[in-house]
């Protein structure tokens, strides 16, 4: 085996057409981007920004899509050897509206399925999950099977033998929320977070850190108080919490009672969207050198900030000195 690498992601994959027009909704946007996407991908991408190496695990379809984003991981430094092709599927595409400064409505394209949800256990190369320095996981990986046995059973390779990030993500739709199989009518859906616990909470048997918003911690706990998220957390078994709050910042809860609570950095918001992936690249950067809860969060907060302010999210991802150059500037 190679050397280990820094990080490895596993989960979604595909690619962004965005509107190269903010305020202007769909029906009457002339023209748009392609991006390489996909939350898992882009916080490989994130890492790889600041130095780290990273690779991937996920699937695409056979198809051009498919091609592009092998060129795209590429040319970002990201490890491809294990994105690899489904025949039967489609390689998903999303689309999205820009409404500054709060409002980015997402269409996901990944239907009859993603192929991103079609990684088999057996095809895991356990001897690098294990080996990595960080290994991330996100919860759209255990929505549907074969997926969510692969997570699973990845967790369980890697057995906590490094930092090992449980990344919340929860996408309602991809469990039948909004209103749709949950039939709550809730914009996250009772009863898709009910059907999506069982399986939160045993990803998070296995991991060492944990992270995501109000909304995807109250999936994995029932609770939507910061501070007792964390708390509930950390009672299932992870050793970090980390908790954005979007204006209110983060708060980050350590298990041996260290506590971070960091304000948002300000910026003009050009496009919400892939912030949040960065802040995990860059909680992952963060991770690997050793830093204290305050710093890290600052430096993760900085990074969500930049991205937030430019147009894409994967061709967004700054380096180590535009993160350095943000946060002299404050």
């Amino acid at each position: 085996m190679t050397e280990p690498y820094d990080l490895i992601t596993m989960g979604r994959i595909g690619v962004d057409i965005y509107p190269l027009q903010t305020g202007v909704p769909l029906a009457r946007v002339d023209t748009f981007g392609k991006f390489l996407g996909g939350s898992a991908t882009n916080v490989a991408v994130a890492a790889a920004r600041l130095g780290r190496r990273t690779a991937v695990i996920s699937r695409t379809g056979r198809d051009p899509f498919g091609d592009y984003i092998h060129q795209a991981l590429r040319e970002f430094g990201v490890d491809d050897r294990w994105v690899t092709p489904v025949d039967a599927y489609p390689t998903p595409v999303t689309f999205c509206e820009i409404f500054p400064p709060d409002d980015f409505p997402l269409y996901f394209y990944r239907r009859p399925k993603a192929p991103d949800l079609v990684i088999r256990p057996e095809e895991l190369d356990q001897d690098a999950i294990r080996a990595a320095r960080v290994f991330w996981i996100t919860g759209t990986g255990l929505c549907e099977e074969p997926s969510r046995s692969a997570t699973l059973a990845a967790l369980a390779a890697r057995a906590k033998s490094g930092p090992t990030v449980f990344d919340l993500d929860w996408r309602p739709m991809f469990w039948g929320g909004e209103g749709g199989a949950s039939k709550d009518g809730g914009a996250s859906g009772a009863a898709a977070m009910a059907t999506a616990r069982p399986y939160y909470e045993a990803a998070l048997a296995h991991a060492t850190v944990a992270v995501g918003n109000i909304d995807e911690a109250e999936v994995a706990t029932g609770l939507r108080d910061p501070r007792a998220c964390a708390e509930a957390l950390l009672a299932r078994g992870v050793e970090l919490a980390v908790i954005k709050q979007g204006p209110k910042g983060v708060l980050a809860v350590h298990r041996d009672g260290r506590t971070a609570e960091v304000p948002p950095t300000p910026v003009e918001v050009v496009n919400g969207l892939g912030a949040g992936d960065s802040f995990g690249g860059s909680l992952c950067h963060g991770l690997l050198s050793g830093w204290d809860l305050e710093p890290m969060m600052r430096y993760a907060n900085a990074a969500g900030a930049i991205v937030a302010s430019r147009l894409a999210c994967s061709s967004a991802m700054p380096t180590a000195a535009e993160v350095d150059a943000f946060l002299a500037d404050r």
